[in-house]
């Protein structure tokens, strides 16, 4: 990416990573600690939208990026799938529901404007420099 020199300098991968502070700390206290099978979803779910973040920007190609921002996408729709599932037995309350709902939306909405840039750019990364 042409004005971006570091993956921690990536602002959706800086708002995933403070999302996934978020989960990883929620899946540590009663009652989430306790359903192993959705707090491990909600742990590779939120890892999985930083991991595929980082795998897009260091790939070095506007194609393999996008396809890695998609990835990361879907990601973030399954974890607000799962924050419904953890609101509607009890785990959370709804105010936590809401505000990790709108963490999700932002970080989505982020990938989407990213992807739709790199859709629509002459620019075809690193990789293709030159050809």
């Amino acid at each position: 990416m042409p004005t971006i020199q570091n993956l921690e300098d990536v602002l959706v991968w800086q708002k995933a990573r403070c999302l996934a502070r978020k989960i990883y700390g929620l899946t540590f206290e009663p009652p989430l600690s306790l359903d192993f099978r959705l707090k491990d979803q909600m742990r590779g779910s939120c890892g999985a939208v930083m991991d595929n973040i980082a795998e897009g920007y260091g790939r070095g190609s506007q194609f393999e990026a996008v396809n890695s921002f998609s990835y990361s996408k879907g990601e973030a729709e399954e974890l607000k799938s799962q924050l419904y599932r953890a609101l509607d037995v009890g785990y959370i309350s709804q105010g936590k529901f809401d505000e990790l709902y709108a963490d999700s939306k932002e970080i989505i909405r982020m990938l989407s404007s990213w992807i739709e840039y790199l859709n629509t750019t002459n620019i075809k990364g690193l990789k293709f420099k030159g050809r």
